[in-house]
């Protein structure tokens, strides 16, 4: 390396020694300084995350993107600052300005960042309460909404806190080096940035990371073990779960459990449809139900020749979520429709949420799904063709996602099945983000179409899945997504690209007033995220009853009537309380 022997003056110029060896005041003060170009740049990062995106946001969630948004122009503010006082102001004569002149300006700028923030602060609030009548949700008050900016001011300064300590562990090592082994400063100084990057990532993600992984990975297994109050194992020979069943009660997990548990039997069936109908079939199996992934999967192929599943007139896979949940509204859509004559089969491949799994292993969602779908098509195939039952696919969410990775191709999808119904698909869905790469020319991207729509089609409400607008072949394809469902638009790509919906005219449930800003749509997005299911139906990531409109467009169940429709959805309304969605 690089030796160079520096006088002590030309040390204490570059090093700043007063960092190092002055009074404990003076470093106080330097620790808290403000650079007013960062403030100014803070304040316009936290103006732009006020702006609407996809949901309503309260206080508490606009705060802490408000905060890190903040953090981020600071930081941005403070490089620009910099290099304009480097390469532009350093020979100026007049600079740096006289006093009073600077601490005028300094003072012009807090004010005028404290006014301009207060301000946008309402008119956020207005924004929060026009997207909220939007979706039919309770709109915020602009009083409330002040605690924003208090809020975000907190965790701005703890971020900026946490930079400017790596920033003087950097100095620190720099000086060291420097005394020790006379080195550089250029030299001393990237070494030292080095190391603190290669010691800030170990701890993340070789320890926090980690840490919080195997301690959310053993919270939520504790959950799995627990049952739903008033949840009890089913009788019926039809579920998994029962005396009868393979796969026992206790081994199927808290998701699992609760899906085997409910349901309308035939009883219930003939009353809501008013003809005689089949208790429905309900196969699962549990992380615990064997011991790995190919014991589980001949524990789900035992359970439909048990069952008799194969005789039924649909038999019906659905990848499951993280935590092997299935929609109740869809499970129960699915039964009603076609009056019990049924097999649902699905199989839990995790503890942790979709977007902990999203985040930490969505590989191994694509390989469960993979799975689940080639083994029951493959027993199927064994069925004689004149009598075997429908298969479908049905997936939602990460569940999509998981059902995608059986399939390479829209080709292959359709030799394989005979329909499938994905809703609110990520945004990194393989197969998915192929088909809005590729979709037909002048067509939106929150409404695509594919080919004219000869084989794969969008929606996102019933309208949509209307059969007017020409050819769709059999067996069909259908993705339900809302215009304003993150999980549908999310992608880190947020943070340094405009997308294309957000470059054309908003989808039905968006607010025009959405613009997309660099890092803060990140942000903001990734705030929309936590709250995806917790609007009205027919927003964001819950879509209700417009499951059964997209199974009965895929299923095409034979003789059925708009009648039908209705009367199915005043079944599916009336359970929702207690059969539907958990958000």
């Amino acid at each position: 390396m690089e030796r160079v022997d520096r006088g002590p003056r030309e040390l204490s110029r570059l090093v700043d020694p007063a960092l190092l060896h002055g009074p404990r005041l003076d470093r106080t003060w330097r620790f808290l300084r403000l650079d007013f170009t960062g403030i100014a740049f803070a304040t316009l990062f936290f103006c732009w995350s006020l702006t609407p995106s996809l949901l309503p946001r309260d206080w508490l969630f606009q705060g802490l993107i408000g905060g890190i948004n903040a953090a981020i122009g600071y930081t941005v503010g403070t490089a620009i600052g910099w290099l304009v006082r480097r390469y532009f102001l350093r020979h100026r004569s007049w600079w740096p300005l006289p006093e009073p002149w600077s601490t005028g300006l300094r003072v012009v700028v807090t004010v005028t960042c404290v006014v301009v923030s207060l301000v946008m602060l309402a008119y956020s609030a207005a924004w929060q309460r026009e997207l909220a009548a939007l979706m039919g949700a309770e709109g915020t008050t602009t009083t409330g909404y002040i605690r924003t900016g208090g809020l975000s001011l907190l965790v701005g300064a703890a971020i900026i806190s946490v930079w400017r300590l790596l920033r003087e562990l950097v100095r620190w090592i720099a000086a060291r080096l420097i005394r020790r082994w006379h080195l550089a400063i250029p030299t001393a100084t990237t070494v030292g940035i080095l190391i603190v990057t290669v010691l800030f990532f170990l701890l993340v993600d070789g320890v926090l990371m980690r840490g919080v992984y195997a301690a959310t990975n053993a919270a939520f297994s504790l959950q799995n073990s627990t049952t739903r109050d008033s949840v009890e194992q089913p009788l019926d020979p039809e579920k998994s779960g029962s005396p009868e069943s393979l796969a026992p009660w206790d081994t199927l997990g808290y998701e699992g459990r609760n899906f085997v548990s409910r349901g309308l039997d035939a009883d219930e069936l003939t009353a809501a449809n008013g003809t005689p109908a089949k208790d429905p079939i309900r196969v699962y199996a549990g992380l615990e139900t064997a011991e790995d992934p190919d014991a589980r999967m001949d524990v789900v192929i035992d359970e439909l020749e048990r069952t008799g599943a194969f005789q039924r007139k649909v038999l019906v896979v659905i990848p499951t979520t993280g935590t092997g949940w299935v929609n109740p509204t869809a499970a129960q859509a699915i039964e009603l429709v076609h009056n019990g004559d049924t097999a649902l089969v699905a199989s839990q491949y995790s503890f942790l949420p979709s977007w902990i799994s999203f985040l930490a292993d969505r590989e191994k969602a694509a390989e469960a799904g993979k799975k689940l779908i080639d083994r029951v098509h493959e027993r199927w195939l064994q069925e004689p063709e004149a009598t075997r039952p429908k298969l479908l696919v049905y997936g939602e969410s990460l569940g999509t996602q998981a059902g995608e990775g059986a399939f390479d191709t829209l080709s292959d999808i359709r030799q394989t099945v005979d329909g499938v119904l994905w809703v609110g698909p990520p945004n990194s869905n393989r197969l998915w983000g192929q088909l809005i790469q590729r979709r037909d020319p002048g067509t939106p991207e929150v409404d695509p179409e594919y080919s004219a729509g000869l084989v794969v089609r969008f929606a996102d409400d019933s309208a949509d899945m209307v059969d007017d607008t020409g050819e769709w072949l059999s067996p069909r394809i259908l993705y339900v997504q809302h215009p304003s469902d993150p999980v549908v638009w999310w992608s880190p790509d947020l943070a340094f690209t405009r997308p294309d919906w957000l470059k054309e005219p908003p989808g039905e449930d968006r607010s025009p007033s959405m613009k997309w800003f660099p890092f803060v749509t990140f942000w903001q997005v990734s705030a929309d995220l936590t709250n995806a299911a917790g609007v009205p139906d027919g927003h964001g990531h819950n879509y209700g009853t417009l499951v059964l409109d997209g199974w009965i467009t895929v299923a095409q169940p034979e003789g059925w009537t708009p009648v039908d429709t209705e009367r199915v959805r005043s079944t599916l309304e009336s359970l929702a309380g207690t059969e539907g969605p958990e958000k």
